[in-house]
């Protein structure tokens, strides 16, 4: 009778609703699904440059053995290359969670792809390697792409109040997991086996893919639709274009592998120059609409100066990864304050520092705001572009001292890493925003993958400038590098008047 009486009874309260952090409780699968992808994901990138540097030309004395044995040019190229495949894959992960599978099932593929890319890094073998690599940037890019996106279906449209708040606590996911990554992949990996440190980077993404599938029914409804659904004519039309492209590839890389022709630049290069010509023919492909308005044309004009800044930026910056993590394994001292530790935690900095620097950031800019003093979008990249350079200058010292074959303080990485963590909370948060705020209406959905093919641009040139031999730790063309970058954040803050003017009233 009780039970009846409390279900039939208008008058009894209702269970409060449960929450994650005051948030909707499918923000907590999201957030655990990121923070394992990004632990895997990190993990991996932080014995990426140093395992294909083992027992190569150009690896240190103290490096275990086990490595594919490459130079420092190849080993950066491929760096580059990777980097700028998982970028330029999320513009079709976007399109297949918006057109095939939706973003829920694209996610679950994703991470299933990511595991299987991982646990093939974990077998010996640089054909596994290379096959390994090619899945975790796919799986990468489709997950990229998409679990974004539904941290967005969990709030009542673009003006719920909880929205920035939720997408903060994702992000700190994020930064939670890449700091963790290089200290416990990275030390299994370094210090005890290479492909052991691949495996727990694949039981990192299982344990992702786990939190995502029990959580599922948390999320949004509209997480598990596919926006505008390919008709029957348009699958038949793309699974045609897609099977003549491959069997194409298949039929070229056949003649030249049978032949002997084949070396690695004929993989790298062609991947090089579609990450440069991709995203040159996205932006002229959207500047050439007619049917965009006056005003949306002049923002796509702006928008091109702050796109080609960004490039810069991630050219520089993106190789914390290669050239300055292989500086820090091979000329730095393998200890601090008597404390020993791996090279590999070089990669745990920038994740810290973000999570202590983000939150001054952000205060900053409202101080500034409320005394009408906070830069506009232009002087922010600006100085973005300056302290990118800076960081490039700063390197230059340890480079200096360790001519002599000196092992320089690890502290001299510590500085290299914070002033582009400062440069990098000048310009990215800040692009990601001015992007949605530029995108025309027609590619709204679109502008955001534009945005990311920035990085595959800037990784596309250090990859070319790799294989054609440049040496990118040599004292001379890192200074080139942070002069370049420097002189670039000037024209940008020079001409600031102008693309202004073309970003009309977005500041």
């Amino acid at each position: 009778m009780a039970s009846s009486l409390t279900k039939d009874s208008p008058s009894a309260p209702a269970a409060p609703e449960k929450t994650f952090f005051g948030h909707p409780r499918g923000l907590a699968p999201l957030f655990m699904t990121e923070m394992w992808e990004r632990f895997s994901y990190y993990g991996m990138r932080a014995l990426l440059t140093i395992y294909l540097l083992s027992g190569g030309p150009d690896a240190s004395k103290g490096l275990q053995a086990g490595g594919l044995g490459m130079d420092l040019a190849t080993t950066t190229a491929i760096y580059a290359i990777y980097l700028s495949m998982v970028y330029l894959l999320t513009m079709p992960g976007g399109w297949l969670g918006d057109r095939v599978w939706g973003p829920r099932k694209t996610v679950t593929i994703a991470a299933v792809v990511i595991m299987l890319g991982h646990l093939t890094l974990a077998l010996p073998g640089s054909g596994s390697f290379f096959a390994g690599l090619a899945l975790v940037a796919t799986g990468s890019g489709l997950l990229k792409a998409n679990i974004s996106t539904m941290v967005g279906h969990l709030y009542d449209g673009p003006n719920d109040p909880r929205r920035d708040g939720g997408f903060t606590v994702f992000y700190m996911g994020i930064n939670i997991g890449a700091f963790f990554a290089p200290l416990v992949i990275g030390t299994v990996g370094e210090a005890y086996n290479w492909h052991l440190g691949f495996a727990l980077a694949a039981v990192g993404m299982v344990i992702g893919l786990v939190s995502f599938l029990l959580g599922t029914k948390h999320l949004s409804p509209a997480s598990s639709r596919v926006p505008t659904p390919l008709t029957r004519q348009e699958r038949t039309t793309w699974l045609r274009k897609g099977l003549v492209w491959l069997l194409v590839a298949v039929v070229f890389y056949g003649v030249v592998g049978l032949t002997g022709h084949f070396t690695l630049n004929w993989a790298m290069i062609p991947l090089t120059v579609a990450g440069l010509l991709i995203p040159a023919a996205v932006l002229a492909r959207i500047k050439s609409d007619k049917s965009l308005s006056g005003g949306e044309q002049s923002r796509v004009s702006a928008y091109v100066w702050l796109f080609v800044a960004a490039a810069a930026f991630w050219m520089i910056y993106d190789q914390a990864g290669s050239t300055v993590q292989a500086f820090g394994t091979t000329k730095a001292a393998p200890e601090l304050f008597g404390f020993g530790f791996p090279s590999s935690w070089y990669q745990s900095l920038n994740p810290v520092f973000i999570m202590a620097l983000a939150p001054v950031f952000a205060w900053i800019w409202l101080w500034l705001n409320r005394h009408g003093k906070e830069p506009g979008t232009v002087v922010k990249f600006a100085a973005g572009l300056f302290f990118i350079g800076v960081s490039f200058f700063f390197f230059l010292i340890p480079l200096a001292m360790s001519a002599s074959g000196t092992l320089v303080s690890p502290m001299w990485l510590v500085g290299i890493y914070l002033i582009q963590t400062v440069g990098e909370l000048c310009l990215s948060p800040v692009g990601l925003s001015v992007t949605t705020k530029m995108a025309p209406r027609k590619y709204a959905s679109q502008m955001m993958g534009v945005w990311f093919l920035a990085v595959t641009a800037g990784d596309s040139v250090t990859g070319l400038l790799s294989i054609g031999g440049v040496d990118l730790s040599r004292t001379g063309v890192v200074a080139l590098e942070a002069v370049l970058a420097v002189l670039a954040g000037g024209a940008i803050h020079m001409y600031r008047r102008r693309v202004r003017e073309l970003m009309g009233d977005v500041h």
